[in-house]
């Protein structure tokens, strides 16, 4: 994919996985230049196993609705495509990539937040290398006491980073569970995974903050 020996680009790639989800997995490595990164990488041949299930669903839906005409108003249809181009989107790295580079400069300077940088020259389509993070998964909530930090700044640091994505930026980190956010050894938020990203334009981030004042 990187159209490159793996040795000329990395001095160590650890072949275990520190992490594995549906589409991706990741893997420690050490840069050409001696730089500690995380490298992310689609999983082998999870295009046609998608799309295997992808018109499985479609089968199903047309048969559920061939069956029961009266659902045609929930438009299972129209939410399989949704989730397909989802999840298309989510497989190409590029825009991952994109996406995180775009945080991390609307935080550029802010103590509070941090996003992994880019390392461009070894990402592509179905690779993403960012710089290692190293941090305490923020739901640990005795191993961030242990570390010094009281639980409820950090609640607050990740609320307030949030608002600030959503109602200043208007683009945000969309899929925030706590495997993807983690408290950094100077008590910043640290987030990961930039698949799943969310814009908003400013008519709708004034009506939910007019919303948010009324409660």
């Amino acid at each position: 994919e990187l159209d490159a020996p793996i040795q000329s680009l990395f001095t160590a790639f650890d072949p275990t996985p520190i992490a594995a989800a549906s589409i991706a997995q990741v893997h420690l490595a050490v840069s050409s230049e001696g730089s500690q990164v995380a490298v992310k990488v689609l999983r082998p041949e999870i295009e046609t196993a998608f799309g295997r299930d992808i018109d499985l669903l479609r089968w199903l839906a047309r048969e559920f609705l061939r069956r029961h005409p009266e659902y045609e108003r929930l438009r299972p249809l129209e939410v399989i495509r949704t989730f397909e181009e989802s999840v298309r989107i989510e497989m190409d790295f590029r825009l991952e990539a994109a996406a995180a580079d775009e945080l991390a400069q609307n935080f550029a300077g802010d103590p509070d937040y941090r996003v992994p940088a880019v390392d461009w020259r070894r990402t592509a389509r179905r690779v993403l290398t960012q710089a290692l993070i190293t941090g305490i998964p923020i739901d640990e909530t005795e191993a961030i006491v242990e570390a010094g930090f009281d639980p409820q700044d950090i609640v607050r640091k990740a609320a307030e980073v949030f608002f600030k994505q959503v109602f200043r930026d208007g683009f945000f980190h969309a899929d925030m569970h706590p495997g993807n956010l983690f408290v950094a050894p100077d008590g910043a938020v640290v987030a990961v995974d930039f698949g799943i990203m969310g814009r908003l334009d400013q008519r709708t981030r004034r009506y939910l903050g007019e919303m948010l004042s009324a409660f």
